[in-house]
């Protein structure tokens, strides 16, 4: 049982460790130090749904999500490209040091519209949680649920690592050069990705 937690843990981790257009707003939030707690819950859960979904209905959504995956693949990279674009234009007028970030706060509902977008919207999210995660499940049997529980343990732990840890970094992000960099970062990650789905599949 506990080999079932940890083999989840340990996949469910390394599936989210690499740079996205998820992480990398969930990093921005937690260096503005906005909405950070709601961002980060909403990942996890969103994450946990779609293990669930994988881990317990495989065979059955496995078909649903090759339907989806090229019309998710269009609506993901036009998001993504708008999404780039806004990050280009904050760094265009720069100025935003981390003090007039937070007087310029967003509300909790924009954040946790954009936070769900790039969680929902990413057809990677559904090839790594139902499909990869939900195949290797399998492996598992009788063990299915212990195992998805430490793939959404790892989720947790990631997100809440990566929005609180980013108060770290905030002294850094007291310059507005240091935005200005983060937001064209985050908007070439954008438009990586964006390109990268056009072409995928």
């Amino acid at each position: 049982m506990s080999e079932a937690f940890f083999s989840g843990f340990a996949l469910g981790l390394s599936l989210i460790l690499a740079i996205g257009a998820q992480n990398a707003f969930v990093l921005r939030q937690g260096l503005r130090g906005q909405h950070v707690f709601a961002v980060v819950m909403t990942c996890a859960l969103s994450d946990a749904v779609l293990i669930a979904l994988g881990v317990f209905g495989f065979v059955t959504l496995a078909d649903l999500v090759e339907k989806l995956a090229t019309p998710l693949r269009y609506a993901a990279s036009l998001f993504l490209f708008g999404y780039g674009i806004l990050s280009f234009r904050s760094a265009w007028r720069g100025g935003h040091a981390l003090s007039a970030a937070e007087e310029g706060a967003s509300s909790m509902r924009q954040a946790l519209s954009i936070c769900l977008a790039l969680t929902w919207l990413n057809p990677h999210v559904y090839v790594d949680t139902v499909l990869l995660l939900g195949s290797v499940s399998l492996n598992y049997v009788p063990y299915t649920a212990v195992f998805a529980a430490g793939a959404m343990t790892a989720s947790l732990v990631f997100f809440a690592s990566l929005g609180y840890g980013a108060a770290a970094l905030r002294p850094i992000f007291a310059t507005p050069k240091a935005w200005r960099l983060l937001d064209v970062l985050v908007g070439l990650v954008m438009w990586w990705l964006a390109t990268m789905l056009l072409f995928m599949g």
